[in-house]
């Protein structure tokens, strides 16, 4: 449902207003005035909009006079004056957090935000945004980065240079459902919606609860852009009168009550009969059979169809060692889009050791339940020793999906990417940012498909068998290996001292640490994936004027590299043959395999991986997987009673 945007006032004399956004006469001036009041301490807000020749978007800039402003939207209602001023005073009140996408009044967003302290400051409005004016917050004091000349590509694009986190639009992670009760008189409900729009925030459902004498109890299902949007959102409910806010619910916690996924009977325990042949007596004739072949684990237990999600907690998404416990809510998710979207049953087995033996000598003793062991979120170098001793001691497949599934994603990306420029994989110079697990293994399998220059650095700059830990021995062995294998011209310094001639830049480290105006240096064509979650090395905005494409690890921008279109297919096909392990060409098929789910005819910039809901994604990289296994001779599946193709067309429905 979408938020009922009220007539906004103070609309400059003369002007008009097309598609919802005010349109002022050439070289006109509008200027708002907004009384803002939050902690009893007054704001006064001013609003500045010029709009060069033509009937283009209104846009602003402001002279240096300011020593620190805001671009917001400032039109407040006649028809809901109380709401408007809340909102505005909750931004002002937090001018370091009210980045692009927010609202400061009824009937206006804010656009932008771009802070100038020694020159001036631009701004834009969005594409279709209902804005009357573009205000400057005085006296605001936000932390934030000063650009005399933001480097945007055009007025549709708005870069985000707060020291907030990037999301800027309402996402599902903060997804909130609020009970409000509403006074029974005509309009209110138009008021609720459009208070909630104006704050920023997206509505999802309007369910009605309770129907009371003269107040309705609804829940209002609302995503924000963070925690503290939500503050905003509800203090601009409270503001009408009329409105209260009686409860509010979480709703990313509220699913995670219990956990998140539980066992499930395949069978029916109706009869004595039932339970004789699922348990004791019968049960013991199956025993017999695998006692005597232990290969009938396959045929008649879940060992067939079921993969251990092996995690320490050391590496746990964006968060670090956080423990085993803290790590589980992330395994679950795991076991679930393993279900999701191979129908293959996965648990999540969270260790309380950090001890490379320990964890070895328990996955190696419970292997024979497990037909598959995905190991997830173990810190590097720890990581690689791991999974290489694993894969030497088991006979089923073994696989590091930090590492590998990370890979095999860029490296799919990257073959459409080359398609769309025309670039060769032996001819492409590749800089790496970030050498832990996914950095290595992406490196690993760019060499292998034929990149012939990868130049590598971490935290501590580039890596090359002159950089001084290298010299003096201190260098952790992958890393020797990593210096050896690569930078063949032996450069030296941070990453942005050797981006010239570079044709890719992929970012597996973290926020903000790379300069956009760095990305200039690279050659034409310029591709940029930067993986780094929630926040980007670089933000897609800030890298536009400079790449030709760019890819993140988020779900909010297009071409996102995602695991997920790579480990559910990789053990369907996997487990379909029984392979014992997962090679390096079953990897590059199945990078070839999501690649070619994005036909040629359909590749644009924006679109060179396939979305993690396409249906297609898993079946294509398990066939090509198990065509690979059965290829070079891994097929252990044969005729075995549960692999037949009838049955393994059952398992993927």
């Amino acid at each position: 449902m979408s938020p009922a945007t009220p007539k906004p006032t103070g609309q400059a004399a003369g002007s008009t207003r097309r598609g919802g956004t005010a349109i002022v006469p050439s070289g006109s001036v509008a200027r708002v005035g907004t009384a803002c009041r939050q902690r009893s301490e007054a704001i006064r807000a001013s609003a500045v909009v010029r709009r060069p020749s033509g009937p283009t978007r209104a846009r602003a800039s402001e002279e240096p006079r300011t020593t620190a402003a805001v671009g917001a939207a400032a039109s407040a209602s006649e028809q809901q004056p109380r709401a408007a001023r809340a909102v505005a005073a909750a931004l002002a009140g937090r001018a370091g957090s009210a980045c692009a996408g927010w609202t400061c009044a009824a009937g206006a967003s804010v656009v932008a935000s771009a802070i100038g302290t020694s020159a001036h400051v631009r701004w834009s409005l969005l594409t279709g945004a209902s804005v009357d004016a573009v205000a400057v917050v005085q006296d605001a004091r936000p932390s934030c980065h000063t650009s005399t000349q933001p480097p945007w590509p055009s007025w549709r694009r708005i870069p985000s240079y707060c020291a907030v986190p990037m999301s800027s639009s309402p996402s599902a992670q903060y997804s909130l459902t609020i009970r409000v009760e509403i006074a029974d008189r005509p309009g209110m409900l138009g008021l609720v919606t459009s208070a909630i729009g104006t704050a920023g925030g997206s509505i999802g459902s309007i369910d009605l609860v309770e129907v009371k004498e003269d107040v309705l109890l609804r829940d209002i299902t609302v995503d924000a852009t963070g925690a503290e949007h939500w503050d905003v959102i509800t203090a601009a409910l409270d503001a009408i009168d009329g409105v209260t806010v009686v409860d509010t619910t979480d709703r990313t916690f509220l699913l995670h009550i219990g956990g998140k996924i539980e066992q499930a009977n395949k069978s029916p325990l109706k009869t004595r009969a039932d339970l004789s042949m699922a348990y004791t007596p019968g049960v013991a004739r199956v025993c017999t059979a695998i006692h005597e072949d232990r290969d009938k684990a396959f045929q008649y237990t879940i060992k067939r169809n079921t993969v251990a999600v092996v995690s320490d907690g050391t590496a746990v998404l964006g968060l670090g060692d956080i423990g085993p416990e803290a790590a589980m809510p992330v395994m679950e998710g795991k076991a679930m889009l393993f279900k999701e979207f191979a129908n293959v049953d996965a648990f999540p087995i969270c260790l309380n050791t950090k001890d490379p033996d320990e964890i070895v000598s328990i996955v190696r003793a419970m292997a024979p339940t497990f037909g598959g062991i995905n190991l997830e979120d173990i810190s590097a170098p720890r990581c690689f020793e791991i999974e290489d001793r694993l894969k030497a001691e088991l006979d089923i497949p073994v696989f590091h999906d930090d590492q590998h599934g990370t890979a095999i994603v860029t490296m799919a990306a990257l073959i459409n990417a080359c398609k769309l420029t025309g670039k060769s994989l032996a001819d492409l110079r590749v800089l790496i940012i970030g050498l832990g697990a996914a950095g290595v293994a992406v490196t690993k399998i760019l060499m292998e498909a034929g990149v012939r220059h990868i130049i590598g650095a971490d935290s501590r700059g580039v890596l090359s068998v002159d950089r001084g830990d290298y010299q003096d021995g201190s260098m952790p062995p992958i890393k020797r290996w990593y210096a050896e294998s690569t930078n063949p011209d032996r450069l030296g310094g941070t990453p942005a001292t050797v981006i010239d001639g570079i044709d890719l830049l992929i970012g597996l480290s973290g926020a903000k640490v790379f300069p956009a105006d760095a990305l200039a240096r690279m050659n034409s064509d310029a591709m940029v994936f930067a993986m780094a979650n929630p926040t980007p090395e670089v933000s897609p905005e800030e890298a536009a004027p400079y790449a030709r494409i760019v890819a993140t690890g988020r779900s909010d921008y297009p071409n996102q590299i995602n695991n997920v279109l790579a480990f559910p297919g990789i053990f369907r096909g996997a487990l379909d043959v029984r392979a014992p392990q997962i090679t390096e060409p079953m990897k590059m098929a199945a990078a070839r395999a999501i690649a070619d789910i994005v036909p040629e005819s359909e590749l644009r910039e924006d679109y060179i991986i396939p979305s993690v809901f396409n249906r297609d994604v898993a079946p294509a990289v398990a066939e090509a997987v198990s065509a690979e296994a059965r290829r070079a001779g891994e097929d252990r599946a044969g005729d075995t009673i549960g692999f037949a193709a009838m049955d393994i067309e059952q398992l993927r429905n």
